[in-house]
């Protein structure tokens, strides 16, 4: 059996990464760049440290600043035509998850047109569009170094999951400094979403040896860090551990997929609205006890290597230990239930069924170690809803 492995062609890491994107423009032939972002990243003063690191090289640039959260295909079309009138040769996406995903969509719309059904699932989009250079500000979707985006319908409220070399964004900036910023509310959830990724990386029906080793690296960097940086944001060691990991996990998925929390966490988030991340932390420990059986010894070596258990430890021990620390990590980064969220209860049950459908639909339910019917992830999301 052979895997196609797929990354970015550069990577900077380290503080102050952000000062080499003009090195990194100039590396793929670019000197101006679109910069696709949202407001706290001007009104914290990114946007303009990233004006004036072009400006004194020499270069320009226009900036996209109105991305949203959960990016629909409506807020993309501002931009698109913004970068078809300004003759840019290239997008620097700068932000968490939705700023990156709506600049790779943008990249491919603005360069092939269409719509971004045209793109989404089963399509493998190979076409290339505008360079995309990500910078990311959490720790985090690791959507820097994977080959997909998620826009949604505004019409349906489907999340899209879009995927293919065309979404892989050329060049990623490492810089954990970014992160500072964040508040505790969006480190426990960029984080719990990283952690996801490794783990369910890892049990994936498409693992790799090369996904497993990036995978493993980025547990043991996500699991130790993830309380130090909810509890004090300046830890400095923290949060870069907490950025590697990221983006470890990141490679990971994009090369063994993502499985059913992702599947049935999506549209949780196109219906209500839920932060991705927090979408993925409420359905974690539910999801993980239902997936045990497909790949016990997997698991068992997620929770070995997070340090919740010991070599020496059967793995029915290690998996309840996994069980425990995942329900843990929610009470002490209070993850909120459904419904302290403010989901409505009467909604919630009269969408079960399409949610479910549109878990399936993704495809990353058939990754997983268990794979579900449609009725036994009605039955998972009625039990989610139950649980703190």
């Amino acid at each position: 059996m052979t895997h196609r492995i797929v990354l970015p062609r550069m990577l900077e890491t380290g503080a102050g990464a952000i000062r080499r994107l003009p090195a990194v423009l100039e590396t793929l032939g670019c000197r101006h760049p679109l910069i696709v972002t949202d407001q706290m990243m001007v009104s914290l003063g990114h946007v303009e440290l990233l004006d004036d690191v072009l400006g004194s090289a020499g270069m320009s640039c226009g900036v996209f600043a109105e991305t949203e959260p959960e990016p629909s295909e409506l807020s993309l079309l501002p931009a698109v035509q913004q970068l078809k009138d300004g003759s840019f040769d290239s997008i620097v996406a700068l932000g968490g998850g939705s700023a990156i995903d709506s600049a790779k969509a943008i990249g491919v719309l603005g360069k092939h047109g269409g719509r971004m059904a045209d793109y989404k699932v089963p399509r493998d989009v190979t076409e290339a569009g505008l360079p995309v250079i990500a910078i990311p500000t959490t720790a985090g979707t690791g959507s820097e170094a994977t080959r997909f985006t998620i826009i949604t319908d505004a019409e349906s409220d489907e999340k899209m999951l879009c995927m293919g070399l065309a979404f892989m964004p050329l060049a990623a900036i490492i810089d954990f400094e970014l992160t500072l910023t964040a508040p505790p509310r969006v480190t426990a959830d960029t984080g719990i979403d990283a952690l996801t990724h490794g783990i369910e990386a890892y049990v994936s029906q498409k693992a790799s040896p090369f996904s497993d080793q990036q995978a493993l690296s980025a547990i043991a960097l996500l699991a130790p860090n993830l309380r130090r940086v909810y509890h004090n944001p300046d830890d400095r060691e923290a949060r870069e551990a907490m950025m590697l990991g990221s983006t470890l996990a990141g490679i990971a998925f994009s090369n063994a997929s993502v499985a059913l929390v992702h599947g049935m966490s999506r549209p949780i988030g196109a219906h209500f609205h839920v932060p991705h991340g927090l979408s993925n932390a409420m359905l974690l420990p539910a999801i993980t006890r239902f997936s045990l059986p497909g790949a016990p010894a997997r698991y068992a070596q997620c929770a070995r290597t997070m340090g919740i258990a010991t070599p020496k430890d059967s793995d029915t021990l290690a998996n309840e230990r996994l069980l425990d620390e995942l329900q843990a990590i929610n009470r002490e980064l209070q993850v909120p239930s459904m419904a302290d969220f403010g989901i409505e209860r009467e909604k919630y049950v009269s969408l079960q069924g399409l949610m479910a459908q549109q878990a399936l639909a993704s495809g990353s339910p058939g990754n997983n170690p268990r794979v579900p019917s449609e009725a036994e992830i009605v039955d998972l999301y009625e039990q989610v809803w139950h649980q703190a």
